[in-house]
């Protein structure tokens, strides 16, 4: 996934603005801490792949310390924006589908 956005920095957000695409605040922040851990493990599973290749039989300090592509890897995931910033950018533009099941059968009745 390319979670590369130009959103690297916290800002002030305005309340009322999550509050107008679900009805109230707090399931719109339910529902972007749930995009953020879906982000977060799908990152974490995606380091960790590329990660394992350079595991060794013998863990060796010297071997540590003188793999440069593993230390790259790694500043690159670490440059990557917070899985919170890019859950919240990903809301404000519509880009998350999301359901409420008792509202809908709330409605249906």
């Amino acid at each position: 996934m390319n979670y590369k956005s130009e959103v690297n920095t916290t800002v002030t957000r305005n309340m009322p603005e999550f509050e107008e695409t679900t009805g109230n605040v707090y399931e719109s922040i339910s529902i972007i801490a749930k995009r953020a851990n879906q982000i977060s493990s799908e990152l974490k599973d995606e380091l960790n792949s590329k990660l394992s290749e350079f595991n060794t039989a013998s863990d060796n300090l010297e071997e540590i310390f003188e793999n440069r592509e593993q230390i790259e890897i790694s500043k690159y995931y670490e440059r990557l924006p917070k899985p919170s910033l890019v859950a919240v950018q990903e809301f404000s533009e519509g880009k998350i589908y999301h359901r409420n099941p008792t509202k809908e059968a709330e409605g249906q009745e």
